[in-house]
């Protein structure tokens, strides 16, 4: 049996990816932000996608530097991910409110956020049209980084419940995957 999802609910039937942090920075500022909405989008060279709302702080500094690193955060930060993606870099210095420690990236301005499972550091290609209209950023990963427990020869690791991903479904709520399976 099949039942109608809503459609400002939509998007909740795929948007069950891994949930990011954004991080940017410019001029002497910088900020960090949740995001659900990105994906990979090619191999070689590797490329993203990720939506970045045009109200946001993020958002000012991404425009200005054309570059910001996504890290991928862990069920243990949860409480840290719902509060920078409830607040303004406007308003407050979202690394000191959630004692975040920032590290230097390889190729960017913008800081890896310790304590995550992964870190993509990216260049953004400037497509005016799709971010002004559709808030959507494409960029090209410069570098990447994975905690090396976390992600082995090219894979992710079944890892204990407090350092898996992080799944934004929507309203507030989360899941991680139970362990992996293989198929055949």
């Amino acid at each position: 049996m099949r039942v109608a999802v809503d459609l400002a609910k939509a998007s909740r039937l795929l948007n069950h990816g891994p949930t990011v942090l954004v991080a940017s920075a410019h001029g002497g500022q910088r900020d960090v932000m949740a995001a659900a909405w990105n994906m990979p989008l090619d191999f070689s060279p590797p490329k993203v996608a990720v939506v970045i709302d045009k109200n946001t702080f993020s958002r000012r500094l991404i425009e200005a530097s054309g570059e910001f690193v996504l890290s991928v955060p862990c069920a243990a930060q949860i409480e840290m991910v719902v509060g920078v993606g409830n607040s303004s870099g406007r308003d407050l210095d979202k690394f000191a409110r959630w004692n975040l420690a920032a590290e230097p990236a390889s190729q960017v301005q913008a800081p890896l956020i310790a304590g995550c499972l992964a870190w993509l550091e990216c260049r953004v290609y400037p497509e005016p049209h799709n971010e002004k209209t559709y808030d959507l950023f494409l960029a090209e990963v410069v570098a990447a980084w994975a905690d090396d427990a976390a992600f082995i020869n090219g894979r992710w690791q079944d890892l204990a419940p407090p350092q898996r991903a992080l799944h934004h479904l929507g309203g507030g709520e989360f899941f991680t995957s139970a362990g992996s399976i293989k198929a055949g």
